[in-house]
């Protein structure tokens, strides 16, 4: 599974580095979408649309979005288990407009909840309470 994603959000990348640490059997390649050659080596994906909403493409080559891509990667490196809850009919209808939302404002709500955090070329630092 490869997963398309914005390297520059520090909760996105977070969620992507923690998602690498359980991928024990190297199951899932990241890939940022700001990287300098992206465009290049994955001409297939329009980028400005892989910003608005995740993208992944699995194994067969088919391609995923939003919520299921972060479902199915942990169902991947069986983690979370309980996501499937997410993918139910009603849940899913409430769970993938707040997902929207999220996407939309993941920059914003990343510098609420992560306001040290400083992100460049898929690499984040975030500094502790105090740090300058």
């Amino acid at each position: 599974m490869i997963i398309f994603y914005d390297g520059n959000c520090p909760l996105c990348n977070a969620e992507m580095q923690h998602l690498k640490r359980a991928d024990v059997d190297h199951k899932i390649t990241l890939e940022d979408l700001n990287a300098d050659d992206f465009s290049e080596r994955f001409p297939a994906i329009d980028k400005q649309n892989a910003m608005d909403l995740l993208h992944a493409q699995t194994d067969k080559g088919q391609m995923i979005y939003g919520l299921d891509v972060t479902y199915q990667a942990w169902r991947t490196v069986g983690k979370y288990r309980w996501l499937k809850i997410i993918r139910l009919p009603v849940i899913r209808f409430f769970a993938d407009h707040a997902y929207t939302f999220f996407a939309k404002y993941r920059h914003h709500i990343s510098r609420f909840l992560m306001p040290k955090a400083q992100c460049s070329n898929g690499q984040c630092n975030i500094k502790s309470k105090g740090e300058k």
